[in-house]
């Protein structure tokens, strides 16, 4: 695990980033070919965070490149958001095997960048894509299908849980769910930030 030090001592995401390609502190790093760190604005206000990096986003060293990246993008754009109001990370910054979700010692042990990512961006929103995003960051025993489309405060932060859109890939129905949590995301965002240009 990252020693607090260290994170302390970081004053941008860009530095973050730097720190994080070197991390060791879990066995997903021998198996992929880097670290996923994040993308995005460094000064965005709503953030999304999802599980882990697919075969996809191993390759480019980017989260949500793959097919459900492409699905992210078209919801993002459809709400009227640019990806410079928008950062999008993952529970853990290296592909587990198989694109099978990251253990809870795994996710543990990248928790600590990844709350660091959240202080430096500081979002006033942050949409959790799916049930692994959901445990790890609101409570372990949460389910998808109760929580999706409820705000929760957490530490000044408003967190909505949404599907991840891999899952609207495999079932169509979760479309129109999934896009009503939006409209509660970009309503939110206009209250806070005002009409989008």
């Amino acid at each position: 695990m990252p020693q607090k030090e260290v994170l302390d001592s970081c004053s941008s995401i860009a530095d973050l980033a730097v720190l994080a390609c070197e991390c060791r502190s879990c066995g997903l790093r021998e198996g992929c070919r880097g670290v996923v760190f994040g993308k995005g604005s460094p000064k965005a206000k709503l953030m999304f965070i999802g599980e882990g990096p697919g075969a996809e986003e191993d390759r480019q060293g980017l989260p949500f490149v793959g097919a459900a990246g492409q699905l992210l993008d078209k919801i993002i754009d459809a709400a009227g958001f640019t990806m410079d109001e928008v950062y999008i990370a993952n529970i853990v910054k290296c592909r587990p095997p198989g694109n099978r979700n990251p253990s809870p010692e795994e996710a543990a042990a990248c928790r600590p960048w990844l709350l660091k990512q959240i202080e430096l961006l500081n979002p006033a929103i942050i949409v959790l894509l799916g049930s692994v995003a959901l445990q790890n960051m609101i409570n372990p025993q949460a389910r998808i299908t109760r929580e999706r489309g409820k705000w929760i405060l957490k530490q000044g932060i408003y967190c909505m849980a949404t599907y991840h859109p891999a899952a609207l890939l495999r079932d169509a129905n979760k479309k129109r769910p999934v896009w009503e949590d939006i409209k509660q995301v970009r309503d939110r965002y206009r209250q806070f930030f005002g009409p989008q240009s």
